[in-house]
């Protein structure tokens, strides 16, 4: 399909082609499964709401022989028809987040993936103000356990490409799907003093689990 065509057929049917772009990826995964629970906001973010994201959605997966929910963003690309983000190299930001937790028999979606939305949307927070963006081996401390009133000792995040989810090209542009590997108090000590690369950090991980599951009990 042509810009032009785009222009004058989606304007009108498909307010909303990003976030189709997103879904599309995810049923390639899911199928028709719809998400545990989808986190979205009030008052969208482009209407003045607080939120920088507009939605959060949690799908559970068995995916690597290990229970667990993935948590996808839908916000940091562009999601609405904007006529002036047409046909660009990258989807505003370029990217959207992926986090994949370990889940405990007793948990539930509703009662127990919200800290992971908010925890996105504070990251969104810092990006949508700051201008800056995130690309793969990017790393980040969270001064504290990622999970607030927690002991885990999961406290930063190394980003990579979602093992699941490849790049995907939408009428804005390119957007990637980065994943929020979690990595310990002291696999951020090693990259802050350079003995260790993120990407030495994350390769070490992946040998004993390669979708790379954020496990809040895992130890040093």
């Amino acid at each position: 399909m042509d810009l032009e065509t785009y222009r004058t057929t989606f304007n009108e049917d498909d307010p909303a082609p990003g976030w189709d772009a997103i879904d599309t990826a995810l049923s390639k995964i899911y199928g028709t499964t719809e998400p545990l629970v989808h986190w979205g906001t009030v008052v969208k973010h482009m209407l003045g709401g607080p939120d920088p994201l507009d939605g959060i959605s949690v799908y559970g997966s068995n995916a690597g022989g290990r229970s667990h929910w993935h948590v996808v963003s839908y916000g940091f690309s562009e999601l609405y028809y904007n006529e002036d983000s047409l046909d660009k190299e990258f989807s505003k930001f370029g990217f959207e987040l992926t986090f994949r937790l370990l889940t405990e028999p007793e948990w539930t979606p509703e009662n127990d993936s919200a800290w992971t939305a908010n925890l996105m949307q504070n990251i969104a927070r810092h990006i949508f103000s700051s201008g800056e963006w995130f690309e793969p081996y990017h790393w980040i401390p969270a001064n504290g356990p990622i999970k607030a009133n927690d002991d885990t000792l999961i406290q930063g995040f190394v980003f990579v490409e979602d093992a699941e989810l490849p790049a995907i090209d939408t009428p804005h542009g390119q957007v990637q799907f980065l994943q929020m590997v979690g990595v310990t108090d002291q696999e951020i000590a090693a990259i802050m003093d350079n003995s260790r690369t993120p990407g030495e950090v994350v390769e070490g991980l992946r040998a004993a689990d390669p979708l790379l599951v954020c496990d809040l009990k895992r130890k040093n």
